[in-house]
C-alpha cells in the first residue's frame, strides 16, 4: 500500500468532511503520508487538539492492520481516492469522496450505468414506469445506481434483482447503518448479488445532511440519470443538478401536468435541462446500446376475445376497470383470457391490476 493511500486509510476512521480533508492534503502539497502529518505543525489547528491526538493513537502499523482486518471481517472494502480501484467516473470530480466503503462486486463501479430516482411517495404510473424502465435497462446490460430510499430508489433496485439485473445502491448512512431500517433485507440481497456503497464510516447514523451528499455519489458514478417522478421540492432536485454539474446526462420522464409528482421531470423537458423518455429505448439508443428487449411481434393464433383486448393494449398499459369497461364480454370471460394470454407470454401483468403487452 502507497504511503499516500495508507494516510487516506488512517483518516478514514474519522469524521472529517471532505473540505478539511481537502484543507489537510492541500498543506501537506506532495508529501502525503502519515509522518509529514505528524510533522506538520498546521495540522492540530486543523482538527483539533482532540481529534489529532485520537490519529496519533490510530497511526501505528498495528492498529492501521487491525483496522483493516475488522472491516474485511465485516466483508466491508475500503477504496481511497488514492487507491488503484477506486472509480473513474469519480476520480476527476473536484468533490469526490475521499473514502468508498463497499459491500459486494466493486467491478460495477466501471460499468455502463443509469441511476433511476425521484419520488418517495409515487403515483401508479410512477410505480410502473420506474418497472418498466428498469428491466429494459438491466436486459441490456446497464448497471442500476439508486440510493435505498422509500419509493422510486427501492421499486429499482427490487426490479434489478427481480429480472436478474446488477445494481448499485449508494447510502446516507454507514453500511452497518442500514437507512431505512425496513430495507434492511434489501440491502442484503444487493450485497450478494450487486454492491452497497457508503463514503461514510460503517456504524455512522444517516443525517439530513448526509443525503444530498449521497446524491452526489448518484449522479456521479452514473452515465445517465433517469428521474420518473418527483416533486419540485423534491430531494431528486439535488441529484438533477450534481449530473448537470458533472456533464452527465439527464433523462426525464413526462407525466400528468396535474400531478405535483410529474412537476420535477415536467420542468426539466420544457426547460430543456434533459431529454424527454417515453421508453426504454430512448435511453438505450442515445448510448448507443443494443435493445436487448425488443418489442415483439404478436403473431399469434388469437380468438376474437384474445384479439379484441391485445388490440385495447397496444397503445399502452391498462388497468382491469378499463378492459372489463370496453371488452364485449363480462369480467369472468375476461379474467380467463387475461390468465391464457399471460400464461402465453403476450401480455404481461403489472402492480396495482394493470396490464400491458409484453
Amino acid at each position: 500500500m502507497r504511503e499516500e493511500e495508507k494516510f487516506l486509510v488512517l483518516l478514514s476512521q474519522f469524521e472529517l468532511s471532505i473540505k478539511k480533508i481537502d484543507n489537510i492534503i492541500d498543506k501537506l502539497g506532495s508529501n502525503i503520508c502519515i509522518d509529514d502529518f505528524f510533522a506538520s505543525k498546521d495540522m492540530k489547528a486543523i482538527v483539533g487538539e482532540e481529534l489529532y491526538a485520537n490519529i496519533k493513537i490510530c497511526a501505528s502499523e498495528d492498529r492501521l492492520r487491525t483496522y483493516l482486518k475488522s472491516l474485511s471481517s465485516l466483508n466491508i472494502k475500503l477504496l481511497t481516492r488514492f487507491s488503484d480501484d477506486y472509480p473513474q467516473k469519480l476520480a476527476l470530480l473536484q468533490d469526490a469522496p475521499y473514502f468508498l466503503f463497499c459491500k459486494g462486486d466493486i467491478s460495477l463501479l466501471e460499468e455502463k450505468a443509469v441511476s433511476i430516482v425521484g419520488s418517495r411517495t409515487p403515483s401508479n404510473y410512477g410505480r410502473i414506469m420506474t418497472d418498466r424502465f428498469t428491466e429494459g435497462l438491466v436486459k441490456a446490460g446497464v448497471v442500476v445506481i439508486s440510493g435505498l430510499a422509500y419509493g422510486v430508489d427501492s421499486i429499482a433496485h427490487r426490479k434489478a434483482l427481480e429480472v436478474g439485473g446488477k445494481t448499485i445502491a449508494v447510502l446516507g448512512s454507514g453500511l452497518n447503518n442500514i437507512y431505512p431500517a425496513e430495507h434492511t433485507s434489501l440491502a442484503k440481497e444487493i450485497e450478494e448479488k450487486g454492491l452497497l456503497i457508503s463514503e461514510y464510516c460503517p456504524s455512522m447514523k444517516a443525517t439530513r445532511y448526509t443525503f444530498p451528499q449521497r446524491n452526489r455519489i448518484i449522479a456521479g458514478l452514473s452515465d445517465g440519470v433517469l428521474i420518473t417522478e418527483a416533486g419540485l421540492k423534491s430531494g431528486t432536485v439535488h441529484t438533477k443538478d450534481f449530473a448537470l454539474d458533472y456533464g452527465k446526462d439527464v433523462f426525464a420522464l413526462p407525466g400528468n401536468v396535474n400531478s405535483e409528482k410529474s412537476d420535477l421531470p415536467n420542468a426539466i423537458i420544457k426547460s430543456g435541462q434533459g431529454q424527454c423518455v417515453t421508453e426504454v429505448g430512448d435511453i438505450l439508443e442515445y448510448f448507443g446500446l443494443e435493445k436487448n428487449s425488443q418489442k415483439k411481434e404478436h403473431a399469434f393464433e388469437l380468438c376474437l376475445e384474445e384479439q379484441e383486448i391485445v388490440n385495447l393494449l397496444a397503445d399502452g398499459d391498462k388497468n382491469i376497470e378499463f378492459l372489463s369497461e370496453k371488452c364485449t364480454f363480462n369480467i369472468n370471460i375476461l379474467n380467463s383470457y387475461l390468465t391464457t394470454l399471460e400464461i402465453r407470454g403476450i401480455i404481461r401483468r403489472l402492480p396495482a391490476g394493470f396490464y400491458s403487452l409484453v
